[in-house]
């Protein structure tokens, strides 16, 4: 048996096994459904920003939950037995898109709750090639396995099918006018699903937009007076929405592949394209490690400075609050910081 199939069975396996721990709570579940308790509307949500904008949109009239542990890379995360509870309890699921979290739709197809309405954020997103051009001399790191999560699904069908010539970039969030696109689709959603509260969902989205909106003008202005239009990264392809949408080059380390990292004969071109470029920083990417990006950085004789990636936040930013509007703002002073804006 290959090493693909041999993951694909205990893959089976583990969902087969989650499964039986759904059938087993979900009569006590439903009764939970009717109780005052959770007679707002329920919503669950995968990554952080979508987290956000739903409990933006639904203030006080919608509780939200976040499946993505605080702390947790998302690209590593698998949906555990205690998830599929959650999910068999809301109204809503909202994920990125299949790109983004491939596991999504088996996830919520094996859990057969008839009430439970899908939420494809993506939806009217024009995605993007996940890099302009991708790097072969990429190679794949060891996985290593948490023994608290359900063993591995990504095999080489996860991580935004990377590696194929089409792979999609599926970061769309970081782009302000994709964002206001998922606030569309997740307002909408939360209207039809509870219409005695349309109203407020609807108004709130609005704001929300025109925050978005404010986001994208200070972005454009902030960044259209720089010494060096470059931005070079030393992890996956994450930025790439962002950089397209405000003008700017880019050049990560490998492509959209956070399993990926770079041959030395990559990490020996990028350092060539960092002293040639003439820039100052390189970037690193807030919840993953910034080992690779200091190592170039080094051996460059440039500074590191961090951007954030938004699919999740510490359990020290969830404590505060932090929000999608503030984290773009401060990558905002990193860019205009590491591309000397005036």
């Amino acid at each position: 048996m290959t090493t693909t199939c041999k993951r694909s069975f205990t893959t089976f396996c583990a969902f087969i096994f989650m499964l039986s721990i759904i059938v087993a709570c979900q009569s006590s579940n439903q009764g939970q459904q009717n109780s005052p308790a959770t007679a707002r509307l329920q919503i669950v949500t995968t990554l952080f920003t979508l987290y956000d904008f739903a409990r933006t949109i639904g203030a006080d009239r919608a509780d939200v939950t976040l499946l993505l542990p605080p702390g947790v890379e998302a690209h590593s995360f698998e949906p555990r037995p205690e998830d599929a509870i959650k999910t068999l309890k809301a109204g809503l699921f909202v994920y990125t898109s299949k790109q983004m979290e491939p596991w999504a739709e088996k996830f919520v197809s094996g859990l057969g709750a008839r009430n439970l309405t899908v939420v494809d954020a993506s939806r009217g997103v024009t995605l993007q090639p996940a890099s302009q051009h991708q790097h072969e001399d990429v190679r794949e790191k060891p996985r290593e396995h948490n023994h608290a999560k359900l063993p591995d699904k990504h095999g080489h069908d996860h991580h935004h099918n990377h590696g194929h010539k089409q792979a999609m970039d599926p970061h769309i969030w970081l782009d302000p006018e994709n964002a206001g696109i998922m606030v569309d689709n997740i307002a909408s959603a939360m209207a039809e699903k509870d219409p005695a509260n349309a109203v407020i969902y609807n108004a709130n989205a609005a704001a929300l937009k025109q925050k978005l909106a404010q986001l994208d003008d200070d972005y454009q202005k902030g960044l259209s007076n720089c010494r060096t239009r470059t931005v070079m990264h030393g992890g996956h392809y994450a930025f790439g929405y962002l950089v397209r949408r405000y003008n700017l080059r880019y050049e990560a380390a490998v492509s959209v592949n956070a399993d990926a990292e770079p041959t030395p004969a990559r990490m020996v071109e990028l350092v060539k394209q960092v002293k040639k470029s003439g820039v100052q920083y390189i970037f690193s990417e807030e919840m993953v490690s910034p080992r690779l990006t200091e190592a170039i950085a080094n051996e460059a004789g440039v500074k590191v400075l961090s951007l954030h990636n938004l699919h999740n936040v510490s359990k020290e930013e969830m404590k505060a609050g932090t929000d999608y509007i503030t984290m773009m703002r401060r990558n905002l002073e990193k860019l205009q910081t590491g591309l000397e804006c005036r």
